[in-house]
């Protein structure tokens, strides 16, 4: 496992990809999260120490964007699987995706 200090920078570093690369335009993300786009840039440069990206502003942005890759990384960081639920709860059955058909063929 990496020291704490990498960690944060790859974090904050997929935070950045998903607002800046993701399906939803960043200014349309700010808008919704209502923050304002300089700002939510300062948070998402992993190279900038002086502005942090809080808990609260990355849960706005999964449920905007609707990318759950942020998740996935912290559960894998964890030693976790993340997995959606249907309507009542339950964990859903997914098909594996031909990345996770070769990981597992290799193991």
């Amino acid at each position: 496992m990496w020291g704490i200090n990498m960690f944060e920078k790859d974090l904050t570093k997929k935070m950045q990809d998903v607002v800046l690369e993701g399906r939803i335009p960043a200014k349309d993300v700010c808008r919704e999260i209502k923050k304002p786009y300089s700002t939510l840039l300062r948070e998402l440069n992993p190279f900038d120490s002086h502005a942090k990206l809080g808990a609260e502003t990355m849960f706005e942005i999964v449920k905007v964007t609707h990318n759950v890759a942020i998740l996935e990384f912290m559960a894998r960081e964890l030693g976790y699987t993340l997995m959606p639920v249907d309507g009542n709860g339950t964990p859903k059955p997914h098909k594996a995706t031909k990345r996770m058909r070769r990981q597992a063929a290799t193991m």
